[in-house]
């Protein structure tokens, strides 16, 4: 499922002629709100709630270019759970070359906003994440891990 969309504009340029490696991290970021939205997070979670999400491990690993003027998707696999802590990879598809630029293997956990302490997700999140994490496990292919990272 597509989370964002987005074109590579003329200002991420870097010497090299291609996107520069800040622009990857802005396009990961600028994916967060589809992520939350499938997770059923939305601003109230954060403001009335006062939970949130915080990352605590990254891998990155870049596999083609991005050029100004690519149009890019970005997509996520949830991978597992537990009562705090998800494992995931999101994906940046660039839709002009037909390529797997870039992937992002995260591990992020559930966070209480008033103790800024992590903490268990919410029933409503972690039963999301439960639908979520079965149906991307019918995923014929395995997801492109670094086998480094886990969440027990």
């Amino acid at each position: 499922e597509k989370i964002s969309k987005h074109t590579i504009p003329e200002n991420w340029q870097d010497q090299n002629g291609h996107v520069n490696i800040q622009y990857y991290q802005k396009l990961y970021d600028l994916s967060g709100w589809g992520m939350f939205n499938q997770l059923g997070v939305d601003q109230t979670y954060f403001s009335e709630r006062k939970l949130g999400l915080f990352d605590l491990e990254h891998h990155l690993y870049y596999l083609h270019e991005l050029h100004v003027g690519d149009v890019v998707s970005l997509h996520c696999r949830y991978l597992a759970k537990n009562k705090k802590r998800m494992h995931g990879i999101v994906f940046i598809v660039n839709e002009s070359r037909n390529q797997l630029s870039s992937t992002l293997e995260f591990i992020a956990t559930g966070a209480n906003l008033q103790t800024r302490r992590t903490d268990d997700f919410p029933e409503d999140v972690s039963s999301n994440l439960d639908r979520i994490i079965n149906a991307h496990s019918s995923i014929l292919w395995p997801a492109p891990v670094c086998g480094a990272m886990s969440i027990e």
